[in-house]
């Protein structure tokens, strides 16, 4: 269906260059080479052009040589040859080739009217069920920014191998300037050297969950590791706080980074002292690529759009969701939580891969895990979520001491960051303490803090 402006338009082709193409790569294997790393047979607006070049890949897939006879052959094997316009028009397309070098530019051209074919279908969907007043007006708009972002991801289809010889020249590269950088990591630093030796860092298209009971502080450790990339590192962070809202977020963030009671910030109570600190900390986190979105509930695919709008204006490198049982499903309200969850899982790994970031979610475990230390079995409501991260892991608190920090914090409680599960590396176990006060995680190792 074309959109209302469009009709009677023929939608953008053109059959010469098309023409050109086919007769060039039953030439030159040279120039089917080229072609069949940009085309592929939905691109071609001419249905023989599309059964054509079907056959011609399915014979080069098979290690056959792509000409006049064999494709012939083929096609009448599949009974496609007289869709294709028959022995005569398939004859004629290597006469009319003026050269083969230029198929890789006539491609191109072939790759180009075939997205703009693919705009105006998917605008026409759009312009129809925009008129459809029981459309979900997000959902619509969720799913329109993510056909946009589908052809995107199709613009560009090199899909060429490597050889062992360059992949290992660049590795080696990417090993030396990390030793010339003081053993840097390879992925975003969390803050915390012990756990960072375990992980190398966050690494891009890893899904992560971090696990743990109510009020254990499985925020707290978020954005104590979210501070530290965008306020110190500078490195940009996008964060999706279903919980709590943006202010009260910030709340927390004001309180960690200036080192403030976050109960004195609540309640107005501050110290003549507090202000200076308060107004270093508001201007070192004004000045951070830290990109905040509070929407309550949100919706899976307006969580991917809006992520997806953060990687490509902010550049963001990192992803944090809290917490995974608060984004709501696209499937319907009589499917099983459990089954919703894995939804949300699958969804937010293949996010993480298609972003090239990590994203880090937060979980809920189980009340059985209660008073004991946590295990990849208690993951609450889904355990496709155990099997989808590359990384699991989980907050234990251990016990409260007395021990008092460079910032005089009185109570700390010593807690365990488990590190249950990493699909690419060690498992084991980090020392942090909890400093209720200001809401945030520091290393226990003296000297050690992010």
């Amino acid at each position: 269906m074309m959109p209302a402006g469009n009709l009677g338009r023929v939608p953008p082709h053109s059959e010469d260059v098309e023409k050109a193409v086919l007769g060039a790569v039953l030439l030159s294997s040279e120039a089917l080479e080229k072609a069949l790393e940009i085309l592929r047979p939905e691109d071609f607006y001419k249905t023989s052009h599309k059964l054509i070049f079907e056959s011609i890949q399915h014979l080069s897939n098979s290690q056959n040589a792509a000409d006049l006879i064999s494709l012939t052959d083929m096609l009448r094997q599949r009974d496609h040859l007289d869709k294709a316009g028959g022995p005569s028009y398939i004859a004629a397309l290597t006469s009319d080739v003026p050269t083969t070098a230029n198929v890789d530019y006539y491609a191109k051209i072939i790759r180009n009217n075939s997205f703009r074919r693919k705009l105006i279908t998917i605008s026409s969907e759009l312009t129809s069920r925009a008129y459809d007043e029981s459309e979900d007006t997000q959902e619509l708009i969720a799913e329109a920014e993510k056909k946009i972002f589908e052809i995107l991801d199709n613009s560009s289809m090199s899909n060429q191998y490597q050889d062992a010889g360059t992949i290992v020249t660049e590795t080696v590269n990417v090993i030396e300037k990390l030793y010339h950088a003081g053993g840097d990591y390879t992925g975003v630093p969390s803050g915390f050297p012990e756990l960072d030796q375990f992980t190398s860092g966050f690494q891009n298209s890893e899904y992560i969950v971090i696990g743990a009971r109510p009020s254990v502080g499985k925020t707290a450790l978020a954005l104590t590791m979210a501070s530290y990339m965008a306020v110190q590192k500078k490195i940009p962070i996008g964060f999706f706080t279903l919980e709590m809202s943006g202010k009260s977020l910030m709340q927390r963030l004001l309180s960690a980074e200036a080192k403030i009671d976050s109960s004195r910030i609540r309640n107005g109570m501050l110290k003549h002292s507090d202000f200076s600190k308060l107004t270093e900390a508001a201007g070192r986190l004004y000045e951070s690529p830290l990109y905040i979105e509070d929407t309550p509930n949100i919706k899976l695919l307006e969580l991917r759009a809006q992520a997806r709008r953060m990687k490509k204006n902010e550049k963001i490198r990192a992803l944090f969701i809290d917490y995974i049982g608060l984004i709501e499903a696209e499937s319907k309200n009589n499917i099983p939580r459990h089954e919703q969850v894995a939804e949300i899982s699958r969804s937010l790994k293949s996010l993480a891969r298609e972003l090239d970031i990590p994203v880090i979610a937060l979980s809920q475990v189980g009340r059985q895990s209660e008073g004991k230390e946590p295990t990849l079995a208690d993951l609450r409501e889904s355990g496709s979520i155990e099997q989808d991260a590359d990384v699991v892991m989980f907050i234990h608190k251990q016990r409260e001491t007395d021990k008092e920090l460079d910032h005089n914090a009185k109570t700390t409680i010593e807690t365990d960051l488990i590190l249950a599960k990493q699909r690419n590396g060690p498992v084991g176990t980090c020392k942090l303490v909890f400093i209720p006060r200001f809401t945030r995680f520091e290393s226990l190792a003296k000297g050690s803090k992010p």
